[in-house]
């Protein structure tokens, strides 16, 4: 079952339309509708890739750290989003905790909403 604050596995597609590599994203929220459809974004482990102020590091050490599943320190980038079904995803490997994707939730609506 997939949930939000999920981080899962997939072949996140690459923005050239070439088929990408199998990577870390997180599960963001359910598209409305009849499908089962979830807005997803990217995790990185190159942080210097971090769009300050927009992008979110999650590092050893944070509360969530551990059961996000996640190996390395790394970059949860915002701007890199997908639509994917739910059927793609190859296993979920941990989660986030509730601040930190209202915090993403806020940042990304806030980046939509301006001017």
């Amino acid at each position: 079952m997939v949930a939000e604050g999920q981080t899962v596995l997939f072949k996140f597609p690459q923005t050239d339309q070439q088929e990408g590599k199998l990577r870390p994203a997180l599960v963001i929220r359910r598209v409305p509708g009849q499908y089962d459809d979830w807005l997803v974004c990217m995790i990185s482990s190159r942080l210097d890739q971090e769009t300050t102020g927009f992008d979110e590091i999650v590092r050893p050490g944070d509360a969530d750290y551990e059961k996000s599943g996640l190996k390395v320190g790394s970059l949860i980038r915002i701007g890199r989003l997908a639509v994917i079904n739910k059927d793609i995803l190859v296993g979920r490997i941990g989660e986030i905790d509730a601040a930190r994707l209202l915090r993403i939730k806020r940042k990304l609506a806030e980046w939509l909403t301006e001017g």
